[in-house]
C-alpha cells in the first residue's frame, strides 16, 4: 500500500474513526519511541575534566578497598 492509498483510506474513514486512527499512532510512537544511549548524548572529555585526579596525592585513598572496609565497620 502506498502513502497515498494509505492516506485516501484514513480520509474515507468517519471522524471519530480517524481521532481513534490518530490516538493509536501517538500511542505507538510513545511506546516504541526510542531513547538516545548515554554514550552518544553527550561525548565527555573525561581527561580534562577538573574531578579526574583531585584525590590522587591523599594517602588514606592509596588502597581504596581497605578504605571502604574502614569507613563501612566504622558505622
Amino acid at each position: 500500500m502506498t502513502q497515498e492509498e494509505l492516506l485516501n483510506e484514513f480520509l474515507s474513514l468517519p471522524a471519530e474513526a480517524q481521532r481513534q486512527v490518530l490516538n493509536f499512532i501517538a500511542f505507538l510512537r510513545q511506546k516504541y519511541s526510542i531513547t538516545e544511549p548515554a554514550s552518544q548524548a553527550r561525548d565527555v572529555d573525561l581527561i580534562n575534566e577538573p574531578f579526574i585526579g583531585m584525590w590522587r596525592d591523599r594517602q588514606d585513598l592509596a588502597n581504596s578497598t581497605a578504605w571502604v572496609r574502614s569507613v563501612r565497620e566504622n558505622k
